[in-house]
């Protein structure tokens, strides 16, 4: 609807309340609002505690982990694997660290992490139990079993090698 035809059917105060109005600004104008909202976003993190920073990085990475088991395509770069590299990186400079933290064989976490094995259910748990709950483990499973999902969708392979196990088919 027209802003003419707005102005009509409502007051200057509901229009206000109820609307977003488009305003044109010049490129110079648009360049000088982002340098002041960059400045302004710069002071806020500067006077943000490493306590709320770590907090706001951990809120990221689970919304992120949220997101990817909402989406029904998979990517290889949203996986169970590339979310807990992440998650490992917010709070250790080695692997070692984590994996000790959380009683777990550095092997069994190096093979975890290059998709040599699966995290057992009792990784997934120590995973929750390790970000004191805040990253719940159905999330970590759920991402777990979309990659799997995938996999199975995907792998022609298995198909062929496990049809011959197959006597008869269903005629449908």
């Amino acid at each position: 609807m027209k802003s003419t035809k707005l102005k009509h059917k409502y007051t200057d105060a509901e229009l206000a309340d109820s609307f977003v109005f488009r305003t044109k600004i010049s490129s110079k104008d648009r360049q000088s609002m982002d340098v002041d909202l960059a400045a302004a976003r710069k002071k806020v993190q500067a006077k943000t505690s490493v306590k709320d920073q770590y907090y706001a990085e951990l809120l990221r990475l689970r919304f992120l982990m949220e997101d990817e088991i909402r989406t029904s395509a998979f990517n290889e770069n949203n996986s169970f694997t590339s979310f807990l590299r992440k998650y490992i990186k917010l709070s250790y400079k080695a692997y070692k660290d984590f994996a000790l933290d959380i009683g777990l064989n550095v092997t069994e976490l190096s093979q975890i992490l290059n998709n040599h094995r699966a995290p057992s259910d009792n990784t997934i748990i120590r995973l929750e139990l390790h970000s004191s709950n805040f990253i719940p483990a159905k999330i970590w499973f759920r991402l777990l079993e979309k990659e799997r999902l995938n996999k199975l969708d995907n792998d022609m392979l298995i198909r062929e090698r496990e049809a011959k196990y197959v006597k008869r088919k269903l005629k449908l």
